[in-house]
This record gives structure tokens, sequence and C-alpha cells, in this order.
């Protein structure tokens, strides 16, 4: 981990060039205050494989992805890993109900962070009393994104699983008919709780069908979105 320390004034000054600040949750603290933000951040940069976040340690960090992808993750007991998720720039990381990390958070590429610590960020709220609705919003949209999921693990195929997948990735690139995956296979795999080879196969099948082009292991162009879209809601 790199931690880059500057005076108020150079910290304000990136906050002011940060490119995913307004679809973050700083959005909602005005330009004017901007210094007063940036005096209860710290800028961190890691290494892709570097864990930052702990699964079960007292959640007393808060982190907004500004750079890079992370993949989010809950280790069983015996070892096994589920992949819960995938963080992009602008995503808010930390919240947690009972005081505790509840996955581990590790640098798929090289990342950068805002971090803010549990006792900085109650100061934010208490200063711009908006900062607790959008971090209500966050919290009601991580609850969205949830129940959305265990529709995927529990009702959808295969085929559909695949299909939300690439559609719901999709809508977050900046060409939405081209994608690049920082992640692995096995990470796909893990995600959608299948396996590796049933994944190959699915976009394999994917692919012969007209559907999907795979120019590399880790770009696919989406040919027919409404398509995929329709096996993504069980319509095909």
């Amino acid at each position: 981990m790199l931690l880059r320390h500057h005076d108020a004034a150079n910290l304000a000054a990136e906050c002011a060039r940060c490119g995913v600040r307004s679809a973050s949750v700083c959005a909602v603290v005005p330009d004017e205050d901007i210094e007063q933000l940036a005096t209860y951040t710290q800028h961190l940069e890691f290494e892709a494989g570097q864990t930052f976040i702990n699964q079960d340690e007292p959640a007393e960090d808060f982190f907004v992805v500004t750079e890079g992808h992370a993949r989010l993750c809950t280790l069983m007991p015996d070892g096994r890993r589920q992949v819960t998720g995938f963080a992009s720039p602008g995503q808010f990381l930390g919240l947690a109900a009972d005081g505790n990390y509840a996955f581990n958070a590790e640098a798929l590429t090289p990342l950068k962070l805002c971090r803010v610590t549990r006792h900085g960020l109650k100061l934010l709220m208490s200063q711009f009393p908006q900062l607790e609705q959008r971090l209500l919003t966050e919290a009601s949209r991580e609850l969205s994104v949830a129940q959305g999921r265990m529709l995927l693990l529990g009702r959808k195929t295969a085929r559909e699983r695949l299909a939300s997948f690439l559609t719901e990735h999709a809508g977050m690139a900046a060409c939405r008919d081209v994608i690049v995956l920082p992640m692995t296979r096995t990470d796909i795999a893990d995600y959608l709780g299948l396996t590796i080879e049933t994944v190959s196969r699915t976009l394999n099948a994917l692919r012969r069908d007209g559907l999907i082009e795979i120019d590399h292991v880790t770009r696919i162009r989406l040919l027919d979105r409404p398509a995929l879209e329709d096996i993504a809601a069980g319509g095909a």
C-alpha cells in the first residue's frame, strides 16, 4: 500500500480533479467546501492482489474507489470463497450494520482509493447533513443489489446468469456494447455460483448464437444487447 501525504491545499486540489466525484457519495459536498472534505480523507494506492478490507475486522474505515477495480469476497471457515461483487470507480465501500466488515476487498488492478475514518465520516455528516441521506441511498442500492443477486443465484439458469452479468457490466462501461473485464473466469464463476467450465461453455454458446464476440479473454463485445437482456430477464 502507498499512502500519499499532501497538505490540505493539495488534497483539496486532488478532490477537485477527481473524475468520479460527481458519481460518488462526496458529490453532496459543495465545491466551495472541498477543503473541508479533504481534511478528513486520505488517498491510498494499492497494487493488484493487495487486500485493503479484511472480513470480520472492525469497520473503522470507509473507502471510495477512484481508479481501478476491486474484488469483494466472503470466506467460509473451511477456506471456500464466494465472490460477492466487484467494485468500480465511484463505488463506496465499508457500510456494515454490525460494526465489522462482512467481506474481504482486494485490488484486481492497480487501485486508487479515498479513505475516511468512521469518526471523520461522522464529523462530515454533522457538517453536511445531506451526506447522511446520500449514504442511506447507497445502503438502499446495496440492498437492491443483494436482492437481485438472490434471484440470480437461486432461480436463474447458467445462460441467464451470464447474460445478466454481461448486460450489468455493459451498463457501467463507457462504450455500452464493449466490456473489458478485469476479473478472471474463475472470479466470474465464483460470483455466479458456476464452475469455470460452465462459464466457458456458456460464453462459447452465446458466441455461436451470434450474441457476443470474444475479442480477448478480458474483452467482450455485445452484438445483440436486447436479446441478451431478454435472456437475463428469463424471456429466452
